[in-house]
């Protein structure tokens, strides 16, 4: 009754999965280095705080929070965007406005860094830009046949 030529496949089809845009490729890698960037600096604000007194350790350890709160949250929608999601392109927007309204506050003050801004400045633009093409639109929709994760 067993017959070897016509074993029985008990694996699903594999849907295809669409090439990747390249746009949403660079929007992934420029969240990816926002959100490394955002941990390098939590590991030195807690060197900061072991290493010298801060003149308010409250307001040392909010700050710290905030940078916390700030890494864990890039670090998801950089989770989202390398899968596709749809969801990610709303805190990816607020996230580069964000980003955006700190890289002018380096253009000006007593304290002004314009290489810090333009370093804020340009992905955060180049991101804002490739977050609203249709391809990056299509390639995360969650009906678009373009979907990347077919898994929603």
């Amino acid at each position: 009754m067993n017959d070897q030529s016509d074993p029985i496949n008990f694996e699903a089809p594999r849907p295809s999965r669409p090439v990747r845009p390249p746009a949403l490729r660079l929007i992934t890698v420029l969240l990816v280095a926002e959100a490394l960037l955002l941990w390098v600096a939590v590991a030195w604000f807690v060197l900061e705080l072991l290493t010298a007194t801060p003149s308010s350790l409250a307001g040392a350890l909010v700050i710290l929070a905030i940078v916390v709160i700030a890494a864990i949250g890039v670090s998801v929608v950089a989770s989202g965007a390398a899968r596709g999601k749809s969801w990610m392109r709303s805190p990816a927007v607020t996230w580069q406005l964000m980003q955006i309204a700190v890289a002018v506050g380096c253009f000006q003050g007593l304290y002004a860094r314009p290489d810090l801004g333009w370093a804020l400045l340009i992905p955060s633009l180049v991101v804002l830009v490739l977050l609203f093409t249709p391809r990056v639109i299509d390639a995360t929709r969650n009906t678009g046949s373009g979907n990347i994760s077919q898994s929603e």
